[in-house]
């Protein structure tokens, strides 16, 4: 491997996973990377004062022309948009290896977290990126970016304030969204009313992504009677054949993927209040769910629940 290759891997797993938060989808951030590679290949390295910078820099500007596209195709996305989980994080964490390093990059890396950084625009999500999660200062983001500092200090503190605003009231850790999901099973497995609605707060939501090309709600629905409801239906339409469900943890959260045979349907993640399931989010697309149920279909990479 020649020193240019060499640098370009050694730096890799930082500018995925920029790019994957920047994006949302693993297949995008490899096109990014793909062009990234290409610019850094033409580039005369040995006249870099600092080739991370400058690598960092090229990537985040290719993620945002690219972001910028997608909002505009995603204003017209049948229902909502929903992330798609990263299989392999540890291969492209793009933090350093401490504990501390480790929780930052897992809180950051949830399918829950990407989906609240949808609500902010493209210069305020790479702003609050660069910043708050990869731990650039305000003048090393100012300059990636192209910007004023000040100017960049107000991005980052708007998008905190977003996020703040937005972010849900409860935060629970993996065991007991493990807990919520194991009961969500066992209810799904003996369906009635009653017990599907005991499993969701009053005022908790369902977000759906089938991307116009399966059966999915086009609108959040609210409610925990109506959540109930849909999902004694689903169940009622799956009797004849019922889903099978595993655990897998993805994006440092646990998800539960559901099959129908060999067909991967939905992935499902859920927040909570410890006690009650908060929000659901049912990924159904069949492209976001390819590449998942191509990496999982070996029986030992997740837990089946019965």
């Amino acid at each position: 491997m020649d020193t240019q290759t060499a640098l370009f891997q050694q730096h890799r797993p930082r500018l995925f996973g920029l790019a994957y938060r920047m994006l949302g989808t693993p297949a995008d951030a490899e096109d990014v990377l793909h062009d990234a590679w290409l610019r850094w290949h033409a580039q005369d390295t040995a006249a870099l004062d600092d080739p991370e910078a400058w690598l960092v820099t090229v990537t985040t500007r290719l993620a945002l022309d690219r972001l910028r596209r997608a909002k505009t195709e995603r204003a017209h996305y049948p229902g909502p948009w929903l992330p798609e989980p990263l299989v392999d994080e540890d291969a492209h964490a793009g933090t350093a290896g401490t504990p501390e390093a480790a929780l930052e990059r897992d809180q950051s890396l949830t399918l829950s977290f990407l989906t609240l950084l949808e609500r902010l625009g493209p210069d305020e999500r790479a702003a609050f990126l660069l910043n708050e999660v990869f731990d650039y200062s305000h003048a090393e983001t100012a300059a990636i970016l192209g910007i004023a500092e000040n100017a960049c200090r107000q991005r980052v503190h708007r998008a905190r304030a977003r996020l703040r605003e937005n972010r849900p009231r409860y935060s629970v850790d993996a065991r007991a969204q493990q807990r919520l999901l194991q009961r969500f099973v066992a209810a799904m497995e003996q369906p009635t009313l009653a017990s599907l609605q005991a499993l969701f707060a009053e005022d908790a939501i369902h977000i759906s992504d089938g991307g116009g090309v399966v059966a999915a709600t086009l609108h959040p629905l609210h409610g925990a009677e109506r959540l109930a409801r849909l999902y004694l239906q689903i169940a009622y339409n799956t009797r004849l054949q019922p889903l099978r469900y595993d655990m897998l943890m993805l994006n440092g959260a646990p998800v539960l993927l559901a099959w129908s045979g060999s067909m991967l349907t939905t992935a499902i993640w859920v927040e909570g209040d410890g006690e009650h399931i908060t929000a659901i989010h049912a990924l159904r697309h069949p492209g976001k769910l390819a590449r998942l149920a191509a990496t999982v279909t070996d029986p030992q990479a997740g837990t089946s629940l019965h």
